[in-house]
Formats: C-alpha cells, sequence, structure tokens
C-alpha cells in the first residue's frame, strides 16, 4: 500500500458511488457508460480543472493544497471523518529509508492498568490491525468465549478481530446486524492503512481477507468509511441468550497505540442482567497479567 495509490482508489471509488443527481446535476435522459459522475463533472462541482483532478485520480500529482482538497471534498460530499482521510492519503509522505518490518504491538502498562480497573466490564486491548493484545475474562466470554483464553499473550497465536468477524462462523453468528459490525470493521482499517501506508502486516492482513471473503473485498473497494468508536450491536451469545451491548472503543486523538473495546449495557435491563450473569459464568477476575502480553518481558 502506499498513500499516493489509496489517493487515487479512494477518489475513484467515492465519484463512482456519487450520482448526478445527487449533485445537483441534469442529465436529461442521457444514457451513461457508468452510474458515477464524470472526473471533468466532479472537478466542475470542485471548482478546479479537469486535467488537474485527472492527475489527481490517475496519482501523478502530490501537491494538493488544503482548500483543493476541501473542495473535491465538499464535491464527493463527504463527512467530516472522510474528509481528514482524504487529507491524510494526500499528505506527501516521509522520505527515507524504507519502513522496518513493524514489530510486535505491546500492552503499555497504564492500559494494562485500565484493563485491570475494568474488572466486571467485558473489555478489550485492541492493536491497530484489529490484533487482541489482551482481554480480561468477561471481554473473553462475551467476544470470543470459543478461543484460547491465554492466546493474546503469544503474538504468533494472537486472535485477529477483523479475521474473527469476516472468517469465522461463530464471530457472524454473535451479530444480528452482521453487515453493520463488518462496515465498521472495514472502516476502521481502511483509516489505519491511511495513517500507515507502509505498514506490511496491514498489507498482508488485507490481502488475505481480501482472497478470503469475497464480501470483505466488496466493502473494501468501496473506500467508505464508518467509524465505530460508539456503536449499539443486537448480540446472539449461546450462553446467555439475546443482549443489546454498547461497544465503545477508547483510543489515543492520534489514533496511534493500542485501543481499548468495552461492552456496557443499560443499567436495569435484561441486557445487564445478561452481562451479569457473562460475568459470573467467567469467574473471578484475573489480573491482567494471566491474559495479556503486558508483562515487563517483550511480546
Amino acid at each position: 500500500m502506499n498513500k499516493h495509490g489509496q489517493l487515487a482508489e479512494f477518489l475513484q471509488a467515492r465519484r463512482g458511488l456519487l450520482h448526478p443527481e445527487d449533485a445537483g446535476l441534469q442529465t436529461y435522459g442521457e444514457r451513461r457508460r457508468v452510474p458515477g459522475l464524470r472526473r471533468e463533472e466532479l472537478a466542475m462541482l470542485a471548482g478546479i480543472s479537469a486535467p488537474y483532478y485527472a492527475r489527481l485520480e490517475q496519482g501523478q500529482s502530490r501537491n494538493a493544497s488544503r482548500e483543493v482538497l476541501d473542495a473535491i471534498a465538499t464535491a464527493l460530499h463527504l463527512d467530516e471523518t472522510e474528509r481528514a482521510h482524504l487529507h491524510e492519503l494526500a499528505r506527501a509522505p516521509k522520505r527515507g529509508r524504507a519502513a522496518p518490518r513493524p514489530r510486535p504491538e505491546r500492552v503499555p502498562p497504564a492500559t494494562s492498568a485500565l484493563l485491570l480497573a475494568l474488572a466486571g466490564t467485558p473489555a478489550l486491548v485492541m492493536g491497530r490491525r484489529s490484533d487482541v493484545l489482551a482481554w480480561n475474562p468477561q471481554g473473553h466470554a462475551l467476544f470470543a468465549g470459543h478461543v484460547d483464553p491465554d492466546s493474546p499473550a503469544e503474538p504468533g497465536r494472537r486472535p485477529n478481530m477483523a479475521k474473527l468477524v469476516f472468517l469465522d462462523a461463530h464471530t457472524r453468528e454473535l451479530y444480528a446486524d452482521w453487515p453493520a459490525k463488518a462496515r465498521a470493521v472495514v472502516g476502521n482499517l481502511r483509516l489505519t492503512a491511511g495513517r500507515h501506508p507502509q505498514d506490511s502486516l496491514l498489507a498482508g492482513l488485507v490481502g488475505e481477507l481480501t482472497m478470503r471473503s469475497p464480501e470483505f473485498a466488496a466493502m473494501w473497494a468501496d473506500h467508505r468509511i464508518v467509524v465505530c468508536d460508539v456503536a449499539d450491536y443486537e448480540m446472539h451469545h449461546p450462553s446467555v441468550g439475546i443482549l443489546t451491548v454498547t461497544q465503545q472503543t477508547l483510543q489515543s486523538p492520534q489514533g496511534d497505540g493500542p485501543a481499548v473495546v468495552i461492552a456496557t449495557a443499560t443499567a436495569g435491563s435484561p441486557s445487564a442482567t445478561a452481562l451479569s450473569l457473562l460475568a459470573h459464568a467467567s469467574g473471578p477476575s484475573e489480573t491482567a497479567q494471566t491474559r495479556t502480553g503486558a508483562r515487563s518481558r517483550p511480546s
């Protein structure tokens, strides 16, 4: 992956999703070879020249100003998150040596302490490529009770939530609205790919999912950005039945470092009762070190 290749793909895909009538353009019944806007139409809406916009879509121009990018974002009807993603893709890459192979991610001490403080609440720590770096017993029981609870402690065995969502039948059955969960996973991976275009492990993950899941391939190709910092999901859990939880992702503003994902339910609701039953069934809370790679030793 590289930023300018992603920029070209992003512009092409999002232009293809925007119909002339969405932009207030009259087609007068003409037959169009493709359903989306033409390049010259998008350029006109953005107030820039068609040749210059064509160079952007072809990855040949790397000096688009903030004003031009904002004009293109407005023409494409991008929301705030998508607009920020467009600016990230257009940013000139840093010059220097080739990026080294990424090292296994670790759980910072502060994040490990937070996981301990969340005892009784389903929670997990997820790396930027959606690897599970740690979880508490309740998080394991809710999100992946069929997976070895000790697997996050070893980098080579860590569960990957994107793979579980797209390739694991048990996880697919957990979510009543599986497509919504899947789109959120793809959207977050898109944002990560924009921030870390030279991450070879991330590129490998995207390649594997594209090859093994036609649904992932289709969602990845349309370049939609769906942020799932906070989302409600109805889950069909094999142990406690149907419940609705709010999944929240707590992450640094820069989007770097591990994120903490927690699941809560409305106080006094049947779903809260189900989570309490799940907490009881998963046994007493263990220290973070027993189910994470958060020890002082390298992971």
